[in-house]
């Protein structure tokens, strides 16, 4: 692919990915669904066209999102982990044995999920509904069912991966020469 190509591609991507961030003002219920499925469109710029120009279009959707989304939570849950993470992930399982590779992708998440409430608790002091609700377990539930997501949201990113090689990947090509 020419660098245009990568670029113009590159572009495209991050406007998809910003357009889904922007639908949280609209649907304020998908606060995690939304930089999920934007993350999600980075994956076909790491395989297309390699992890530096996905870096480079998670960072130019990261920081338009924080500047202009009315939801912080949603923007902070993209920059924090959804964004970087299907990067994050194909290095992940190119460079590590599978049971080290589960280690480090848990690792990895419980790590960014708890930086980013630190930082919408305590930074932006932004209200999150629902911590008092079960008393001293909250938290402990809480993250224990966000735990149980990240392996189907894992899972399910790499289902629609190998969907993508199997059958979108020569439509794609032949799209976008």
């Amino acid at each position: 692919m020419r660098k245009s190509s990568k670029t113009a591609l590159g572009g495209i991507i991050a406007a998809l990915s910003l357009t889904l961030m922007l639908l949280s003002t609209v649907i304020p219920f998908l606060t995690y669904v939304l930089p999920a499925m934007a993350g999600i469109i980075l994956m076909i710029m790491v395989i297309e066209i390699g992890r530096k120009w996905a870096l480079v279009a998670y960072a130019a959707v990261s920081i338009l999102s924080l500047l202009i989304l009315a939801d912080k939570e949603t923007a902070l849950m993209y920059v924090a982990f959804f964004g970087y993470y299907p990067i994050a992930k194909s290095v992940i399982e190119e460079k590590l044995p599978a049971v080290w590779e589960y280690i480090v992708k848990f690792l990895l998440f419980n790590v960014a999920v708890v930086t980013a409430y630190v930082l919408i608790l305590y930074v932006f002091r932004l209200p999150v509904e629902g911590l008092d609700t079960f008393g001293k377990w909250t938290i402990p539930l809480l993250l224990l069912m966000a735990n149980v997501m990240f392996f189907l949201f894992d899972y399910t990113l790499s289902k629609l991966v190998s969907i993508y090689m199997s059958v979108w990947r020569k439509w794609f090509r032949k799209t976008f020469k």
